[in-house]
């Protein structure tokens, strides 16, 4: 960065502001319309937990059911009976598509959204299925959606259909999220750099209290992306949390960054949720990792805490399944965080 020094009594560094932020996640399926919400409606969660699971399926989208046994979100949409009622989570990413049935429920008002790429109030994905970034944001939502299904989204853009972002954006749309309301904020984006705005940014909302939940990178390296490799910073508060990727058999994602600054391991690949134009569509990266632990704290914060809220992420991590167990994890012990999410644990201890 270049200095201004102003007198002697104050020094300002001024970052370089170039595309420095992606999406973390590619898109590996599209399917048709769901037949969920192809009549224009989503209705399926509104009988309460008992709408959401039959027979042990996830009614909603199916082909996550093995996804969301693996994390234990049946057991724990029935300890969590509010379903994260009341609690705000702020999307930054891509966009997410504001007309899709499957969030529209969920949206917060339309007041507080924010595109700061287009600069206007309306935080819709731009692009083509397929190519770039498009459809990042509505699927990082979706995951959101299904875990805590009556959360409140915020929907907030920084990156553009190409997948990239600016740390000025970023930066302001942190704010945004903490002077709107925001309990969390799920960053599936990542920089290879470190921003000292970003990081005030960041520091200012933990500082209040807003969890930070940031994706590890999908380098397959130690090279952990900026935030998530800034787990360990005494200006972020603790309740901050970098989150990588695991398969189906509790293995780390062959993409999936790793490296001691990782806290916690979730499933992230082949994910399904909506897509834009009515679709579904299935991704794979940590950015789909990084809202399954979102989604598991709204559903504690929207019940009744037998801890305190400050100690949330560090039982969101302890609570968790041990992954270092597996042979195939061996090369990587202590690399991948605590363990892998495992909801009904994480809630049967931090909630009445």
């Amino acid at each position: 960065g270049v200095q201004d020094t102003q007198g002697l009594e104050s020094q300002t560094t001024l970052e370089s502001n170039t595309d420095a932020f992606s999406a973390e996640g590619t898109l590996t399926q599209m399917t048709g319309q769901s037949k969920i919400w192809a009549g224009g409606q989503s209705k399926i969660w509104a009988g309460g937990r008992s709408s959401i699971w039959s027979g042990g399926e996830y009614l909603w989208i199916p082909e996550n059911t093995k996804l969301w046994k693996q994390i234990k979100l049946e057991e724990g949409h029935a300890l969590a009976e509010n379903l994260g009622y009341g609690i705000k989570i702020a999307i930054i990413d891509t966009g997410i598509d504001l007309n899709h049935p499957a969030l529209q429920d969920a949206l917060a008002p339309a007041t507080e959204w924010w595109d700061f790429y287009s600069n206007d109030a309306i935080p819709q994905e731009e692009g083509v299925l397929g190519v770039g970034g498009y459809g990042h944001g509505t699927n990082v939502a979706g995951i959101v959606r299904q875990l805590a299904p009556r959360a409140t989204i915020l929907p907030i853009r920084i990156l553009g259909p190409d997948g990239r972002g600016t740390v000025a954006d970023l930066s302001a749309a942190i704010q945004w999220a903490v002077d709107k309301g925001a309990t969390i904020i799920n960053l599936s984006l990542g920089s290879k750099g470190f921003s000292m705005s970003v990081a005030a940014a960041m520091a200012n909302a933990t500082n209040k209290g807003v969890f930070i939940i940031s994706s590890a990178g999908n380098s397959g390296t130690t090279q952990v992306s900026y935030p998530a490799s800034y787990a360990d910073a005494p200006l972020i508060g603790r309740t901050r949390l970098s989150v990588t990727s695991i398969d189906a058999n509790n293995i780390k994602s062959i993409f999936a960054s790793y490296g001691p600054s990782i806290e916690l391991a979730a499933p992230g690949e082949n994910v399904y949720g909506p897509a834009p134009d009515l679709l579904m569509a299935a991704w794979s990266g940590t950015s789909m990792s990084a809202p399954m632990a979102s989604g598991a704290l709204a559903l504690a914060l929207g019940e009744e805490l037998i801890v305190s809220k400050s100690n949330l992420v560090e039982e969101l991590k302890n609570r968790s399944y041990d992954i270092n167990l597996f042979d195939l994890n061996s090369l990587f012990k202590g690399l991948l965080g605590k363990g892998r999410l495992d909801i009904e644990n994480f809630l049967k201890n931090t909630t009445k």
